[in-house]
C-alpha cells in the first residue's frame, strides 16, 4: 500500500511540474502578447459566375454579408466545353469545400468540384440525370444538408424548350461524393410546373423553399413538413415587394438570427440583397450588393462562424471620437467617417508571424494596414515574404496609457503606428505627444 501511495505522489508531482510549466507559458505569452485575437468572426464566402464568363468560377469572400472581395478569379474552369452556371458551395464532413453547378443550358449532367482552401479547385465528376420523362434542360443545382445528416442536391428539370421546369431533389447513399451513387430524381411536390432556382432552408420541422415561377418571374415562398413536400405557397406575386424579373435566390443566416437573401436581378443587370428578421413574413427593401452589382451572376453563399478574427474600430486616445479609417487606401484617424465600414478592421493573427496580429479592412476583404517606407496604407495581399512583414505588428500595453493599445511593427518594434496631422504612419516614439498619438483603443462592434 505504501509503494502504491509513494507512486501516486511521485506521478501528481510531475503533473503539477507540468501544469506549472503550462501556466508559465500561457503567463509568458499572455504579457507578451495581450489581448490575443480571438475566434469570432463569421466568414461569408461566394461562389459566382459573371457577365463576362459562364466558363469560370470567382470566389468572393466578406466579413459582414455585404462587401464583398475577390479571394481568387478565376478559380475554376471545367473540364472540356462544360460551363460552370449557379455554382452552390457548401462544406462537408470530410472537410473538403464542393460546388456543384450547371454544366450547360442543355443536357442531363450536373459537375462537381472541390477544394482544400476554397482557392484551388479540382474537378470530381459529373452526375448524369434520369427520370422516366425526358430532361433536356438541368439547371441551378444547389446543396441542402438535411439535419439528419444527408447530403442532397436540388435542380431544375425541364423535358424540353426551356419550359415547364420542376423542382427536384437527389441524395447521396454515401459520404464519398466522388464515387456515391444518388438517387433517382424526385419532384418537390406542391411547386406547379414551371418554377426554377429554388432554394431551401430548414428551420425546426419546416423547410422553407424559395423558388422563381418562371412564368410570372417573380420568386415565391412556399413552406411543407418535408423536404420532398407537399409545399404550400405562403408568399406569391410580388409579396416581399422584390419586383419581378429576379432569379436566383440564395440564403444565410445572419449572426443576429435574421436571415438574408440574394437575388439577380438580371433584367436591370443589378444584384441585390434583402433581409427578414420576423421568421420570413416581411423584408427589408432590397439593396445592390456594394461592388459586384452588375459583375456576378446567380451565386450562392456559405457562412463559417468562429473565424480567428475581432472586428473593431481604433479610437485615438489624443483625438476623442477620432477613428483609424481608410481613405483613398490612406490610413487616417477622422471623427466622421462615411462609410462606417472604412473604420472598421478586422484584426487577424500576424500575417508574418501569428504572435502578431494584422489589420484587414472590414469592406474590402484581402486588403490590409501595410507599412509603405513610413505611411500606412491600404493594400491588397499579394502574398509575398515582403507584404506580409509589412502588415505584421504587435500589440503591446497602450504607450500613453496601459489600458490601450499601441502597435510597433513586428520586425522593427522601434517603430509605432501614430497620427501625425491625421495621418496615419509609422515611426519612433520619443516624446510625451509621439506616445500620445501611437495610442489606440479597440472599440468592439
Amino acid at each position: 500500500m505504501l509503494k502504491k501511495r509513494k507512486g501516486a505522489a511521485k506521478k501528481w508531482g510531475i503533473q503539477k511540474i507540468a501544469l506549472l510549466l503550462t501556466l508559465g507559458l500561457l503567463t509568458i505569452l499572455t504579457v507578451g502578447f495581450p489581448n490575443t485575437v480571438k475566434a469570432t468572426t463569421s466568414v461569408y464566402t461566394m461562389t459566382a459566375f459573371t457577365n463576362t464568363s459562364e466558363s469560370n468560377m470567382y470566389i468572393y469572400e466578406s466579413y459582414n454579408a455585404k462587401h464583398y472581395g475577390l479571394l481568387k478569379g478565376p478559380a475554376y474552369t471545367p473540364p472540356a466545353s462544360d460551363l460552370i452556371r449557379d455554382p452552390s458551395i457548401m462544406k462537408h464532413t470530410d472537410g473538403l469545400y464542393y460546388v456543384v453547378y450547371t454544366t450547360n443550358w442543355s443536357g442531363n449532367t450536373i459537375g462537381i468540384a472541390s477544394s482544400t482552401d476554397k482557392m484551388n479547385w479540382t474537378f470530381v465528376r459529373n452526375i448524369t440525370l434520369t427520370t422516366t420523362a425526358p430532361i433536356a434542360h438541368t439547371w441551378a443545382p444547389e446543396w441542402f444538408k438535411d439535419t439528419n445528416g444527408s447530403v442532397n442536391i436540388i435542380v431544375s428539370l425541364s423535358p424540353g424548350n426551356y419550359e415547364n421546369f420542376k423542382p427536384h431533389v437527389i441524395t447521396a447513399s454515401g459520404s464519398n461524393l466522388a464515387s456515391t451513387s444518388w438517387s433517382a430524381p424526385a419532384v418537390l411536390t406542391g411547386l406547379a410546373p414551371n418554377y426554377i432556382d429554388t432554394f431551401v432552408v430548414k428551420t425546426g420541422s419546416t423547410y422553407h423553399a424559395f423558388t422563381k415561377n418562371e412564368t410570372t418571374k417573380y420568386i415565391e415562398y412556399a413552406t411543407s413538413n418535408s423536404l420532398k413536400g407537399p409545399y404550400t405557397f405562403k408568399g406569391t406575386g410580388n409579396w416581399a415587394g422584390w419586383g419581378s424579373w429576379v432569379e436566383g435566390p440564395a440564403l444565410i443566416q445572419l449572426d443576429n438570427g435574421s436571415w438574408r437573401i440574394y437575388f439577380d436581378g438580371y433584367a436591370d443587370h443589378k444584384y441585390y440583397y434583402s433581409d427578414s428578421a420576423d421568421s420570413f413574413q416581411s423584408w427589408s427593401a432590397k439593396q445592390e450588393i456594394t461592388g459586384l452589382s452588375g459583375m456576378v451572376r446567380h451565386m450562392t453563399v456559405l457562412k463559417e462562424s468562429g473565424q480567428p478574427g475581432d472586428i473593431r474600430k481604433l479610437e485615438s486616445f489624443n483625438v476623442p471620437g477620432s477613428f483609424i479609417r481608410h481613405y483613398n487606401y490612406q490610413a487616417r484617424i477622422d471623427s466622421s467617417v462615411s462609410p462606417a465600414e472604412d473604420a472598421q478592421f478586422r484584426i487577424i493573427p500576424g500575417l508574418a508571424n501569428t504572435m502578431g496580429i494584422s489589420f484587414e479592412a472590414m469592406n474590402y476583404p484581402g486588403y490590409f494596414l501595410r507599412n509603405n517606407n513610413g505611411n500606412i496604407m491600404l493594400v491588397k495581399n499579394d502574398g509575398s515574404a515582403a507584404f506580409r512583414n509589412d502588415a505584421t505588428f504587435k500589440r503591446v500595453n497602450g504607450l500613453a496609457n496601459a489600458s490601450w493599445n499601441s502597435y510597433s511593427l513586428f520586425n522593427n518594434p522601434s517603430l509605432y503606428l501614430r497620427h501625425y496631422d491625421q495621418v496615419l504612419r509609422l515611426a519612433p516614439v520619443v516624446t510625451a505627444l509621439d506616445k500620445s498619438d501611437a495610442t489606440f483603443r479597440e472599440v468592439t462592434q
